[in-house]
């Protein structure tokens, strides 16, 4: 109560009523449930066992794969004598999920019938009219290739009490521990790719590296070296508990001494110790351009997308709405893109760890053929006493470990997930809203070292990427708290965007869009617009969390340096059509179209020219 009464004296003072405190803490309470991972919802711990003879389930085809495929269909058929709209069935991998599998945990007044929670799950009655009334039905299922067998559970009581009433045959692919889902990056350096898969092959079984050329051309190898993690490298559940899931063995090749926008051909390989060999299918990506080299340039940004099922299942309906549209959106342009961050909140599996799988599955088709640069947000990294800046639970007790482990970032230290890149025409900088950025830290210096070395006459545009907002958002909670920011943002990062003449800086976190004037000290220095020119006046900042988790609400307070915003889907699109010519574009993830848009056009003299607190003094002497 006493923290209700501190709200409302503080909202009071900012001239808000009492309905619109209670608007506001609607709001969070809705956004509370959203990023609530569909699967904590799931009682395991409780299950009970109530086995009915009569109950039936079963699954085919026995076998998936058969050609190499890594995603696969399913149909799983089911009967109960006595069936109810709590019935639902749920996905197990490993087949085996019984309690041979818990961990001792002597904080448990018994010993658990099961404590692996189930991969997906869907309810029985979905698309089944009729369940009710026949006790019959059926689901199509799409699974991918996790390194394991597959089997079916049907349960009654619900997901807070179920009850086990029928386990069905299991299923599996051909090779479960083929290599799948290839993500690449951008290594330290320009000429640079970096592959990264995923296998059920250790290193003492199998020898990993990457078959690779010029598209047409001779191909070489390159090696790869392998990683993999323990439940103990979790720092608290359910990560650790019953989210917790073998990640199989993770593997990275350096593919080096690239030419600039080449297309190159690679496929993944394990040379096993008998002198087979098991290959992945064939990719394509094309080389990035020399850093300052004048080429057409487009780039892809967003956050906070997640991961969404194709076949339905309950567990995302209301999860992560937009994530399959926004996915489809981006590979259906691929053509026209030429690589892709993703700033933070990657899967939101918070801690159940098959999510991480199905996540790379989702983003095959994009980031098998073009860089796919993530940056770490509250979901991958927080988790008390293990040195995240905030103290919160929002990484379900990954504690960054699998961010660092399933993507590459060119970090010196992928624990500081901090890092820069070149690309052609621009400079990006990434910071680690997750780890402290204000003056005088590590992240600091970082921020500013890369933002003063990017040569602006090769690489004119200039990009701040960062997963919380350090810089404006009237998002309902910034709203709340009166900052419109992440507290101690832009007051410790303002004077070197400013300084350094940043273009524009984007964020995720709150999950909408929205876009700024040209804005320094919470003053718009110039008005917004849909096409700037001339000297560099202030950077313009843009929010852009809107890849798929569910929407969040702006304050009904309006700024004058809000100009643009939208409580939708969507992700941003710039294209460097030269050094003196930047488009950005705001496209929703419903139908890939253009609803919010802004230029920039100036010369090499414009970016020298001095701006508000952007210069040093100068001397009059001749």
């Amino acid at each position: 109560m006493g923290n209700f009464v501190s709200i409302l004296e503080t909202m009071n003072s900012y001239g808000f009523n009492f309905w619109g405190i209670i608007w506001a803490l609607i709001c969070f309470c809705t956004l509370a449930d959203i990023e609530e991972q569909p699967l904590s919802k799931i009682a395991i711990h409780k299950t009970t066992l109530a086995l009915n003879f009569s109950a039936r389930i079963s699954a085919s085809p026995l076998v998936l794969g058969t050609e190499g495929q890594s995603i696969e269909w399913v149909t799983v058929k089911y009967t109960h004598p006595d069936p109810s709209n709590d019935d639902w069935i749920g996905v197990f991998s490993p087949a085996n999920f019984s309690a041979a599998e818990c961990q001792p945990d002597t904080g448990k007044e018994y010993e658990p019938l099961l404590c692996t929670a189930p991969i997906k799950y869907q309810f029985a009655n979905y698309k089944n009219d009729d369940y009710i009334r026949t006790g019959m039905g059926y689901l199509k299922l799409q699974l991918i290739n996790q390194r394991a067998e597959f089997s079916f559970a049907l349960f009654s009581g619900g997901l807070s009490n179920p009850k086990l009433i029928a386990v069905s045959n299991i299923i599996s692919f051909a090779n479960p521990k083929a290599p799948v889902f290839p993500r690449i990056a951008q290594g330290k350096s320009w000429n640079e790719m970096v592959v990264t898969w995923t296998s059920g092959y250790s290193s003492e079984e199998a020898v990993p590296f990457v078959e690779w050329g010029e598209l047409g051309g001779t191909q070489r190898r390159s090696p790869a070296g392998t990683l993999t993690f323990t439940r103990n490298s979790m720092c608290g559940s359910p990560a650790r508990t019953v989210g917790w899931r073998d990640p199989g063995f993770i593997h990275t090749s350096s593919l080096k001494d690239l030419w600039p926008n080449l297309v190159y051909a690679y496929k993944l390989g394990h040379r096993l110790f008998n002198g087979t060999y098991i290959w992945s299918q064939s990719y394509t990506f094309k080389a990035s351009p020399y850093p300052g080299q004048t080429s057409l340039q487009r780039v892809v940004i967003f956050g906070d997308m997640g991961k969404a099922e194709a076949d339905g299942s309950n567990e995302y309906n209301n999860y992560q709405p937009g994530s399959l549209n926004t996915t489809y959106q981006i590979t259906r342009d691929l053509e026209n893109i030429d690589i892709v961050f993703h700033i933070g909140d990657i899967c939101y599996a918070n801690g159940y760890l098959s999510q991480w799988d199905q996540f790379t599955a989702q983003v095959e088709p994009i980031a098998s053929a073009v860089p796919y640069m993530i940056g770490s947000g509250n979901h991958e990294r927080d988790w008390p006493g293990t040195g995240s800046f905030y103290g919160n639970k929002d990484s379900g007790g990954e504690c960054g470990v699998l961010a660092e482990t399933m993507f590459y970032i060119p970090a010196e230290n992928t624990q500081k997930f901090w890092y820069k890149t070149d690309f052609g025409m621009f400079r990006f900088c990434i910071a680690d809203t997750e780890q402290d950025w204000r003056p005088g830290t590590e992240q600091y210096k970082f921020i500013e070292h890369c933002l003063s070395t990017a040569d602006r006459e090769k690489q004119p545009w200039l990009i701040f990427l960062a997963h919380r907002v350090l810089g404006y958002s009237s998002g309902y909670f910034y709203g709340i708290e009166g900052t419109f920011e992440e507290p101690m943002g832009r007051e410790s990062l303002q004077e070197l965007w400013q300084k350094y003449k940043v273009d524009i800086a984007m964020y995720g976190h709150v999950h909408n869009y929205e876009r700024t004037c040209p804005v320094y000290q919470n003053a718009c220095v110039r008005e917004a617009s849909h096409h700037y020119d001339g000297p560099f006046v202030a950077t313009t900042h843009v929010v852009v969390g809107g890849g798929g988790s569910g929407l969040a609400e702006f304050t009904p307070l309006r700024t004058r340096w809000s100009f643009f915003q939208d409580y939708d889907f969507g992700f941003v699109k710039l294209t460097a059509f030269n050094k003196t010519t930047l488009l950005l574009e705001y496209k929703k993830s419903r139908d890939g179209m253009v609803y919010d848009y802004f230029t920039i056009t100036r010369d090499y003299r414009d970016i020298l020219a001095c701006a508000v607190e952007s210069c040093y003094s100068q001397t009059l002497a001749t």
